[in-house]
């Protein structure tokens, strides 16, 4: 594999997982502002709920779903974390052995014992 190929990818991997995990996040806050809501709903009376929730400052508490979206979304970031591992250690060895036909001319020169550089030897 070329190496711009996998650091390219390992980039897609790194948009796709930060993606994930501020979905992740965003789920996670509505489950502490859940808990929230469900401890005011105890403290208030029922005309100011019924006020807050047609304000839609209170709000129908789905916590079920909203965990099950957290599970869904935490093995999700989970496996592209794990595919990111795997493309980061290929694109490390691919670093540490260049491809021929991916190297500049003149580290091939290099590669090869041939001086740097452009001028000949000096006979001193």
């Amino acid at each position: 594999m070329r190496t711009i190929d996998l650091a390219v990818f390992a980039d897609l991997l790194a948009g796709r997982a930060s993606t994930l995990a501020a979905r992740l996040e965003r789920a996670r806050d509505a489950v502490r502002q859940a808990a929230i809501e469900r401890e005011a709903r105890r403290a208030l009376d029922e005309p100011a709920i019924a006020r807050l929730e047609a304000l839609g400052v209170l709000g129908p508490a789905a916590v079920r779903g909203l965990r099950e979206e957290i599970a869904a979304l935490s093995a999700d970031l989970d496996a592209v974390e794990s595919l990111q591992v795997w493309v980061e250690g290929r694109l490390f060895e691919a670093r540490e052995e260049p491809e021929r036909g991916d190297a500049p001319e003149r580290e091939l020169r290099l590669y090869r014992g041939a001086s740097a550089t452009r001028s000949p030897p000096s006979s001193s």
